[in-house]
């Protein structure tokens, strides 16, 4: 007869805490069904793993960097009468005795983030293991951020999403899920902003008030409840925090943040060339060009078509010359072809996927029937790193992962029972599904590095799962051609770079139809401030050069491109703060006033690196738009003119415009305009130094833009501080690092002086001023580098 014990049906609660360890910053709290594990990581960072077997699993995380650098902390516990305390210099984090609810505190004891029914757990009926939940009180005007690259508003309340990479193609608006798995939110309510990343691979789940308009709930088909919580209590601190604990990337390759040209597909050898010549010939900036599959022997990774290519080392080498850099792309599967030396070799040594019963993974794809390569097992990711070497003999300077979702024609995906090595606690495709692309990047990444030692990788991939930005760019994926697309473009990457991913750009005019040059333009416009650059488009959609459009677009997206590269060595500053700091390159409005109710829910405007904002017009036939400026005084771009922040303003756009506003006290430095990086050795660099009657502080790194030479003090870093009143304005500069650059001298523009400047003193030395320097009422100098401090009377 069978029996079935009630008290395991259904979702199931933890009972009253039993016994609790202390291992240093280690606690453990049992229950007679449950287990917690609670570990303080730093001051503002916990971690929660729950178990119900008393026993965890193996701790082992493809998300979180190994190099992170745990902030020594000697948290103190306090047994109270109905609860335990763990303290923490910043937060205190309140176990319930009876129920192992969780309630987190700052140091005035305000809630930050509280549980409403917190950890649960229900058995999964068909694979076994747990579905494990989790689910918190929504706080009183409390607001939700992140979670990677969904196409939806920038705020997340009332709304439910899945985490689970998917092959997209033309996503719309509010689709979900797409192409990546970013598990981190960010929540910000009058007491503090704070994070939580729920590090588990399996499908997951995030509900914001949806189903409850006070419950926040988050939730996986299996694996552990793993959770980790980052208190701010500034929104910009905990991306901060959470992107060094998953991890930076190194510095790319300067050229990486040039213009790049791609299309599904330019080929043969000829078109190549062709596009690479108008180019240079219409004087259009632009730093690589793309090879798409169109460029293998019948879509075999690694292979050349030799009737479309039959030198391709002399064309890269050609293109080299020109300034270009070839980009080319690589897919995960590999075509079953017993005459196919990749192939063969993987299947001889065991490299591919296979089923539970034995057989290997096969699917269709580009080049018909596949199979596949398991990226999570390091044997198998270091034979791939080792399949890169021809194409990097051939010149090949960076790869294009794509289709690593992993996407399959017809199927999807791989189905669920799929076995993977899992770094060596084997597993199926539910657990490894979400860091399939993510680990295919980190072996790409290896073979680049073998292969060059020397030299910085450039790598971009479509799917991933968080922690990804260590080893990868991204861009958004199949998009459309139209406006709401461009609109879906920049809430994308706001959130990406919010949840740790700068290096982001979208697919410009749209990957699938065909843009008309006022789409391109508003897109060019938009993607300048985007890290990643790139224009791309489907073989069957048209042409998306800048040139296809008119010469009226042409001049006006050139401008543009020219604009981007004139600020290269202020992106590339952001950058450095980046995989420095953690800190996000592109910035939603409510990151730089968290405290304005005006700001919670504001998505259009965004601010690049410290200093620049910028409100992309995103409405067909508009010559300007409405934005909200943030606390400060901000300069409009165009015309200096200052504006008090704090209020919504209206900002003149036409279409040879776009609304960009400088923070008062910037230091923004430009480099003279380039058709690609490094043609010209930079001998000046202009500060355009906007004036400010608070203290505010600037940076430009410099290095060699290629190589690690940074990584041994092989830089230079210039701090800029700027302050003044109606009667002087002061700018220092302080110099940290040994690389000497080419650059001796700063031609400083100064905009906005309330004053007709009488003298200027370098050093303390007095310089003559020059009337016919001053244009606009921008005032110019030339100063050696070198300089300490600057004073106008």
């Amino acid at each position: 007869m069978n029996t079935i014990d009630n008290q395991k049906v259904g979702k199931q609660y933890p009972t009253k805490i039993e016994t609790v360890h202390q291992n240093g910053g280690i606690f453990t709290f049992e229950t007679s069904d449950a287990t917690l594990r609670l570990e303080v990581i730093s001051d503002k960072i916990i971690r929660f793993r729950f178990s119900t077997m008393g026993l965890f699993e193996r701790d082992f995380s493809y998300a979180i960097d190994s190099n992170f650098d745990k902030q020594e902390v000697s948290p103190l516990l306090v047994d109270e009468e109905a609860q335990y305390i763990i303290k923490t210099p910043m937060i205190s984090c309140l176990l319930n005795k009876t129920n192992l609810l969780i309630t987190i505190v700052d140091q005035n004891n305000k809630v930050i983030l509280e549980d409403e029914t917190g950890f649960h757990w229900e058995e999964h009926p068909e694979f076994g293991g747990n579905y494990v939940f989790n689910s918190k009180k929504i706080q009183i005007d409390e607001h939700f951020y992140g979670l990677g690259d969904k196409p939806t508003d920038l705020n997340l309340k009332t709304r439910r999403f899945v985490n689970w990479c998917s092959d997209t193609y033309g996503f719309e608006r509010d689709q979900d899920p797409i192409y990546r798995s970013i598990p981190f939110y960010l929540g910000l309510h009058a007491e503090a902003a704070y994070g939580v990343f729920f590090d588990n691979t399996f499908r997951s789940y995030f509900d914001f008030g949806l189903e409850d308009d006070d419950t926040l709930s988050f939730w996986a088909e299996g694996g552990e409840m793993n959770y980790y919580f980052i208190y701010g209590p500034d929104l910009l601190k905990v991306t901060s925090q959470y992107t060094l604990l998953t991890g930076v990337p190194e510095l790319p390759p300067l050229w990486a943040l040039g213009f790049q040209q791609c299309k599904w597909s330019y080929y043969p050898e000829a078109k190549v060339r062709e596009i690479a010549n108008e180019f240079r010939s219409r004087k259009i900036p632009c730093d690589a060009i793309y090879l798409d599959i169109d460029y293998m022997d019948g879509f075999r990774c690694f292979t050349w078509n030799n009737t479309h290519f039959p030198a391709p080392k002399q064309m890269i080498s050609e293109l080299k010359d020109q300034g270009f850099k070839t980009v080319c792309i690589i897919d995960p599967g590999i075509k079953v072809d017993k005459n196919y030396s990749i192939w063969k070799d993987g299947f001889e040594k065991g490299m591919f996927c296979k089923r539970t019963d034995g057989p290997l993974m096969t699917g269709n794809v580009w080049p018909g029937e596949c199979n596949f390569p398991d990226f999570t097992n390091p044997k198998v990711r270091e034979w791939w790193s080792l399949l890169f070497g021809g194409l990097l003999a051939d010149g090949v300077a960076g790869i294009w992962n794509d289709m690593n979702e992993p996407a399959v024609f017809g199927l999807g995906t791989f189905p669920l029972d799929v076995r993977h090595d899992y770094d060596g606690d084997p597993c199926s495709h539910r657990k490894a599904h979400n860091i399939y692309g993510m680990q295919m990047a980190r072996a790409t990444r290896q073979g680049l590095k073998h292969f060059r030692p020397n030299e910085r990788p450039f790598l971009i991939t479509r799917a991933s799962y968080a922690g990804f930005q260590k080893y990868a760019s991204v861009w958004t994926g199949d998009n459309i051609a139209t406006w709401e697309h461009l609109w879906i473009a920049s809430v994308q990457c706001q959130r990406l770079s919010v949840s740790g991913v700068s290096f982001c750009g979208s697919d410009i005019g749209g990957f699938i139809g065909e843009p008309d040059g006022e789409l391109f333009t508003r897109w060019i416009q938009l993607s300048m401030f985007h890290p990643f650059f790139r224009a791309h488009s489907s073989g069957d959609n048209g042409e998306k050069e800048p040139w296809v459009f008119g010469q009226e677009t042409e001049e006006i997206v050139k401008k543009f491109i020219e604009l981007r590269y004139q600020l290269i060595p202020y992106l590339y500053s952001a950058f450095w703060q980046y995989i420095t700091r953690g800190t996000p390159i592109i910035r939603p409005l409510v990151f730089l006033d968290q405290n304005d109710p005006d700001t919670w829910h504001r998505q259009d405007e965004f601010a690049v690196g410290d200093h620049i904002l910028t409100c992309p017009v995103t409405v067909q036939g508009a010559i300007g738009r409405w934005l909200y400026l943030p606390a400060g005084v901000w300069y409009n771009f165009w015309t200096d003119e200052p504006y008090n922040g704090g209020v919504e303003i209206w900002a003149d756009a036409p279409i040879e415009s776009t609304p960009i506003f400088i923070k008062s006290g910037a230091v923004v430095p430009n480099y003279p305009v380039q058709q690609f990086i490094g043609e010209v050795e930079i001998k000046e660099i202009t500060l355009h130094i906007y004036y400010t009657d608070l203290s505010t502080k600037s940076e430009l790194y410099q290095d060699g833009g290629e190589g690690f030479e940074y990584k041994n003090n092989g830089f230079v870093i210039y701090t800029f501080n700027t302050r003044g009143n109606h009667e002087h304005f002061e700018i220092t500069c302080k110099t940290e690092g040994h690389f000497q650059p080419t650059c001796k001298d700063f031609l400083l523009k100064i905009h906005g002086l309330p004053f007709d400047p009488k003298s200027c003193f370098i050093d303390e030395k007095e310089i003559s001023i020059k009337t016919d320097k001053i244009v606009k009422k921008v005032f110019e100098v030339q100063v050696p580098t070198t300089f300490n401090k600057i004073k106008f009377i």
